[in-house]
């Protein structure tokens, strides 16, 4: 799942990026709104957090531009301001939910998971396809019950097919699942994540779909 983190406290956005690539998420930072405009333009993420007090423009305009352009993407609102009157606002301008400053990382990851179920890419959090289980809460994937060590990029990788489940997932879409803005990627990482993935899931679980991409049965 791709994020773009608008936030202008550059120290909070660097845990936060960590924080969440820790968590299997792909984090995009930009510090202004009019970058943000820009990105979403460019490369449509799976969600937005949001922090209202930007440098340039205040989140609620921009959220309100997103709402405009995009009524579908979920955005959660970060912010300073603790008031009901800023709660309501955010959400009556088309916020999905709204977090107050400070606050924990794994409250934010709850939220996050929250939204991912309303989008219906996971109706809990684990997800089971034929004798392969995926646990989101717990980042952890298993065989008939035997838990696999996978590396952070193996396990995105997987996380997405399998959300996914009967649909073709294409090369571009995965890289943007796997990678942020500026990270250098091989020709054939995706390839080569792929090949180790079916070392431990066996040939027969992830399907390439020549010159398109690559599908799990559902």
């Amino acid at each position: 799942m791709q994020i773009l983190l608008v936030e202008d406290d550059w120290p909070l956005a660097s845990g936060l990026v960590k924080a969440l690539e820790n968590a299997s998420y792909v984090c995009n930072h930009v510090g202004t709104a009019k970058s943000a405009l820009h990105a979403l333009d460019v490369d449509r993420p799976d969600i937005v957090l949001l922090d209202i007090g930007l440098p340039d423009t205040d989140g609620i305009s921009v959220l309100r531009t997103i709402r405009k352009r995009d009524s579908e993407l979920p955005v959660i609102l970060l912010t300073a301001k603790d008031s009901v009157e800023d709660k309501v606002a955010g959400l009556d301008s088309g916020a999905d939910d709204y977090l107050a400053k400070p606050f924990e990382v794994t409250e934010l990851l709850a939220r996050l998971r929250a939204v991912e179920r309303r989008l219906g890419t996971a109706k809990s959090s684990c997800i089971t396809v034929g004798d392969v289980s995926l646990d989101a809460a717990r980042h952890t994937v298993s065989v008939k019950g035997e838990e696999l060590e996978l590396s952070r990029k193996e396990y995105m990788l997987l996380k997405s097919l399998m959300e996914n489940a009967g649909r073709i997932q294409v090369r571009s879409v995965l890289e943007n699942r796997l990678y942020s803005w500026g990270e250098e990627v091989a020709s054939n990482a995706l390839e080569v994540h792929v090949h180790h993935l079916r070392k431990k899931l066996g040939n027969d679980f992830i399907k390439t779909v020549r010159g398109v991409g690559y599908k799990v049965n559902s």
